[in-house]
Parts: C-alpha cells; structure tokens; sequence
C-alpha cells in the first residue's frame, strides 16, 4: 500500500470520475452512480436524484485538471477547493474502515464530499511529492487519468483494454517486423 486506504480508494474513485467523461462516456445513469457510491465505499447523503446526478458529473473536469495538474498547481486547486467546501477534518471510523479523516459534514451534498475527500487525498500525494503516480494513459488515442498504485511504478495505461490494445499493436509490429526480416533474407522460391 502506498498511501493509506482511505486515500488510495478516493484517488481510485476520482480517477474512475473523471475518466466516466471519456467516450464511450460513462455513469450517465443513475444506477451506475449507485453503484459507484457503494464501490468506493461513500458514506452519508446520498439522494440518487437528478439533481445530485448532475453535480457529481459537473466534478469530472475539475478532477481531472487536478488529477494531471503539476504539484505546484495542484496545492492551489486543493487549496481552492478545500476553502469553498469550508472543509473541517476531524478523524472518523465506520464500517469496516479504521480511524481515517473526513473533511466535510456527512449530510453535505455528494459532490462536496468528493471535492473535499479527493482534496485531502492529494494533500498526502503533495506532501509525499508522488505526483508521477498520476498522469495520462500512455495509449495514443486515448486521454484517461491513470492512478500507479504499483510497487515498480509500472503501470501506463488508463485501463486493461489500452494496455491489451498496445500489446496486440506491439505484437503485430514484432511479427511484421520478423516477416519482413525473413523475407529479406529467404530466396523466393
């Protein structure tokens, strides 16, 4: 674990937000906010209106910005955020989950409680100046966020299906590239 779990799933959680702007866009429904909210182990408010549905997806771009920000930029969009959620933290346990930080009121609106969780989290990403466990999918064709959790600090890819698309793509350049060397060298017979 590289950050605390609190932390490591409110990164996890706006990485997959922001990343739901992406064609082929997704959470476009309500059942799949649901189901986000109880993924990433939410608590408090949750009204599962249209309203709300909208507010939470109004976040997608402002996550984003802060996700892939550089460390000194993104102190000041934590820093913003932060002061227009009035964030208090005070230390909370529940459910499963030991003491961890909670920054904001759980009666506040969802998409307070994901600036402000997302907020703290880069908070301990800034301080421990981590920030190359984010950035943007090294796929060509493709603008995810990617979270590197990893030990080795492997991972470049947004998601299993870049990394299988540039797989397939290496593979087959290889297997040209030998083609055409072996051609090359073979007599036409």
């Amino acid at each position: 674990m590289v950050f605390a779990h609190d932390v490591e799933l409110s990164l996890q959680a706006a990485v997959v937000l922001a990343n739901s702007a992406l064609e082929p866009e997704t959470m476009t429904t309500r059942d799949e906010l649901a189901a986000f909210f109880d993924e990433f182990a939410y608590t408090g408010r949750h009204d599962l209106d249209e309203a709300e549905q909208a507010t939470v997806l109004a976040l997608r771009g402002e996550l984003r910005d802060l996700l892939t920000a550089s460390r000194d930029d993104a102190v000041v969009l934590v820093n913003r955020m932060l002061a227009e959620e009035r964030a208090v933290p005070r230390l909370e346990r529940h459910d499963e989950f030991d003491w961890h930080v909670h920054a904001v009121d759980p009666d506040a609106p969802w998409a307070a409680r994901i600036r402000v969780e997302t907020a703290m989290s880069m908070i301990d990403v800034i301080r421990a100046d981590e920030m190359s466990r984010l950035g943007v999918c090294a796929d060509d064709d493709c603008d995810g966020v990617v979270l590197d959790l990893s030990r080795n600090r492997s991972r470049r890819f947004c998601s299993t299906a870049c990394g299988n698309r540039n797989a397939v793509a290496a593979y087959r350049a290889r297997q040209a590239a030998g083609d055409e060397a072996l051609a090359r060298v073979s007599p036409v017979g």
